[in-house]
């Protein structure tokens, strides 16, 4: 009995130090860094040198939101010899994140998604489609914008508002809905944290999701656009 304390001490610390944990649960895989975005970046350069300019993406439909139009596709990468593999948080290897890229035809840039965002609304989603089967129409709260609506949360059987936690902040963003019953992100708080704290030049009508893009690992998935009026975030009418 006299090695049961130290052989317990053992186990306490190999699970601190990661050891027993499956490789897609370790640190090093959850969390993007400049080391991972900068290896998937200069291997989309060295794509596009090999193949005169081609960007190593997946085919999606035209009207795919532009966040999420273009995901890297490593397997043209690895045909290539250019990487061996995805990086180890990539959603490929069992990771939390999308690598995609922005800008394609100008810059192209690589940045991620949060995929537990898109678990998270793939669940809202769910309850919604229960409750349409029942009432044709989507459960619409208050309308906050033009063609933008709060979600009745009560109706699809929730006891409190859905949030999402931003990877930019941490502020907890609420989910909203489009006139279809699609849902998305709300980033005002963020955009407008963003907005005080970078310069930039936007002016009303333009898209001003892209000062979350630019100075951060991710990209605002599953939002509408947003512009800029009196120096605060307002939703950008679209004809959807």
């Amino acid at each position: 009995m006299k090695f049961v304390k130290p052989f317990l001490t053992l186990i306490i610390l190999l699970f601190m130090t990661g050891c027993l944990y499956p490789e897609d649960r370790l640190a090093k895989n959850q969390v993007p860094n400049d080391i991972q975005l900068k290896s998937v970046q200069e291997a989309v350069h060295q794509y596009q040198k090999a193949t005169s300019g081609l960007l190593p993406i997946k085919t999606r439909d035209a009207d795919t939101p532009i966040f999420q139009k273009y995901p890297v596709d490593f397997t043209v990468l690895r045909e290539y010899n250019i990487m061996s593999r995805p990086p180890g948080n990539s959603f490929e290897q069992g990771g939390y994140y999308q690598y995609v890229i922005i800008y394609p035809e100008t810059s192209p840039t690589v940045k991620v998604i949060d995929l537990r965002i898109t678990s998270e609304l793939r669940e809202l989603n769910t309850l919604i489609e229960l409750y349409r089967n029942k009432h044709i129409y989507p459960p619409f709260g208050e309308q906050v914008a033009f063609g933008v609506y709060k979600l009745n949360y009560k109706e699809i059987g929730l006891e409190s508002y859905p949030y999402i936690e931003s990877p930019y902040t941490g502020n907890q963003l609420p989910v909203v809905m489009n006139v279809n019953g699609e849902l998305f992100v709300d980033y005002r708080k963020d955009l407008y944290q963003a907005l005080q704290k970078y310069e930039h030049n936007y002016q009303n009508g333009d898209d001003i999701r892209y000062i979350l893009a630019d100075h951060y690992p991710f990209v605002p998935a599953y939002s509408l656009p947003y512009t800029i009026q009196d120096g605060e975030p307002v939703f950008l009418k679209t004809k959807s």
